[in-house]
């Protein structure tokens, strides 16, 4: 009696075997039901184990701080390391010159590869002594030196002290006396002609134009020292204050060690090996403020003029990011998400500027780069933010009034991209297969009823017909 009342509710009754009926069009449908079922099956399953992302773009809400950092690594084949400066500036008023923290410079030749170690940064950045006379007279002591002498006096003396000038400059002419009153003393101490262990020149750089770009002459005044037999080797820049009495004192330094037959050099600390090919590659980073500004790289130094129509800014850019750099351990997550960061992930990566120099109305351009940032996160299934910052660039070569400079515009929007990797719950997956399952048997049974049912008519058509 119980087991009836159970039975009551059994909403699967079962038909006897012996009262059904097998057909071919039912095999048929059973085996194409199956075959579905496990196509849908394999497409659910593929989804279920896919990684969907899901893009929301909110009000920049992030908590790195105030600070933004800027990751850079930029070439310039015809930029002189000694005077490549980077400087920041920003709508609040900042302005930083001459940034050295953080960022190396390395000289490059016109194949963009290295010449040396590094270049020691900022030997300008203390104030350079000169004479506090400037217009009085003197007497020419120097030795005119031009394209056709200076090889000579190179390899005659053993020191061979060039002061590289130009005519139109202020500094120039304000080292001019105390450079040939200098010139006058070693003369009188170490005589040409009669000692022969130094030599003071000038060469004049408006005129000597070849012979100033072999020497890597890009500032002027620049003093150059060269030692005899040192063919393959950097000359020396000298760095120290311009006023006779450290002039004379630098040249005796220089001529003592060979008074005592030796060439080695010495150790005054305002020579360094001057920088004797005309590139300079800028690597580093440097943090600013999160409102539009610049960063400008040019030739700068509070002790030279520089002839801004012989100055080229032509660069080619390795890197150029936003942010933090990634580590090692989120190196492959980084590569993972990076589909999802778009087409402006470090855009101006491996892309070259150049300004034609035969051309006379290129000449004195400057390059700009005008980017706007957006930053990206990344929230992966592991729960870890991964950050980014894209940024769209357009870029510009512009006559400038000034000296040449590269620039960089930089101006963050007030949004972020947020994207969130998630997948389907196993609960969600379970469901879709019992609605595959069910869905596919269903339909397949309604297939097959329409489909017997047709046959069946078709037949009693055609039997009625031969009655």
């Amino acid at each position: 009696m119980a087991s009836s009342k159970i039975k009551s509710v059994d909403f699967y009754r079962k038909i006897p075997r012996d009262l059904t009926e097998a057909s071919v069009s039912g095999a048929g449908m059973s085996i194409l039901a199956a075959f579905v079922m496990i196509f849908l099956f394999g497409m659910e399953l593929n989804s279920y184990l896919m990684m969907n992302t899901t893009t929301t773009v909110v009000v920049d809400n992030s908590l790195d701080g105030d600070f933004l950092r800027i990751n850079f690594n930029v070439s310039f084949p015809a930029l002189s390391c000694e005077f490549a400066s980077v400087d920041v500036n920003d709508v609040l008023g900042t302005n930083r010159l001459n940034i050295t923290k953080e960022i190396r410079k390395y000289s490059i030749d016109q194949n963009l590869q290295r010449t040396r170690s590094g270049f020691e940064n900022g030997p300008y950045l203390r104030a350079i002594k000169h004479d506090d006379e400037i217009d009085v007279e003197y007497t020419e002591g120097a030795i005119s030196l031009n394209a056709r002498n200076f090889e000579k006096a190179s390899h005659l003396y053993p020191i061979l002290v060039v002061n590289f000038f130009a005519p139109w400059c202020s500094w120039s002419k304000r080292l001019r006396p105390a450079w040939e009153k200098a010139a006058n003393i070693i003369r009188t101490r170490y005589d040409p002609d009669m000692d022969g262990r130094i030599l003071v020149g000038k060469v004049d750089c408006t005129e000597e134009i070849e012979l100033c770009k072999r020497n890597n002459i890009q500032g002027y005044p620049s003093i150059r020292i060269f030692r005899k037999g040192s063919d393959g080797r950097e000359p020396e820049s000298y760095y120290g204050d311009r006023d006779t009495n450290s002039l004379v004192t630098t040249m005796e330094e220089l001529v003592a060690p060979i008074s005592a037959e030796s060439l080695t050099h010495t150790g005054y600390k305002f020579k360094q090996p001057a920088v004797f090919t005309g590139g300079c590659r800028l690597e580093g980073f440097v943090y600013v403020k999160k409102v539009p500004g610049n960063l400008v790289i040019s030739a700068h130094s509070p002790a030279h003029s520089f002839d801004a129509f012989q100055m080229n800014m032509s660069h080619v850019i390795s890197r150029f990011s936003f942010g933090k750099k990634i580590t090692a351990e989120g190196f492959s997550d980084f590569k993972r998400v990076l589909p999802y960061l778009g087409r402006n992930h470090e855009k101006l990566n491996a892309k070259s500027y150049i300004a034609d120099r035969g051309n006379s109305s290129t000449k004195n351009i400057t390059i700009e780069h005008h980017l706007q940032v957006v930053k990206t996160e990344v929230l992966t299934r592991a729960h870890k933010i991964i950050e980014d910052y894209e940024y769209t660039a357009h870029s510009s070569l512009v006559n400038s009034p000034v000296i040449p400079a590269t620039k960089f515009h930089y101006e963050l929007s007030p949004m972020q991209v947020v994207i969130e990797e998630s997948h389907k719950s196993f609960s969600h997956f379970l469901t879709n297969l019992c609605a595959i399952i069910g869905g596919v048997f269903t339909v397949a049974g309604i297939l097959d009823s329409i489909l017997h049912n047709t046959i069946r008519l078709i037949k009693k058509v055609e039997l009625g017909k031969n009655f």
